[in-house]
């Protein structure tokens, strides 16, 4: 592993806040995207019929 220094900087709130946003919708896409994996390995997932 390389060692980095520590960085710091300043965003406006608007980009603050809608990064935030932003972050919180790609933590719940991730939450849904295991859910349904692991419907799919328990089986839990069934084929649609046309």
């Amino acid at each position: 592993m390389i060692a980095m220094a520590a960085t710091s900087m300043t965003v406006s709130r608007e980009e603050f806040l809608f990064l935030k946003k932003k972050a919180a919708f790609a933590d719940d896409v991730l939450f849904q995207l295991e859910s349904s994996l692991q419907d799919i390995v328990k089986g839990r997932i069934k084929k649609a019929v046309h």
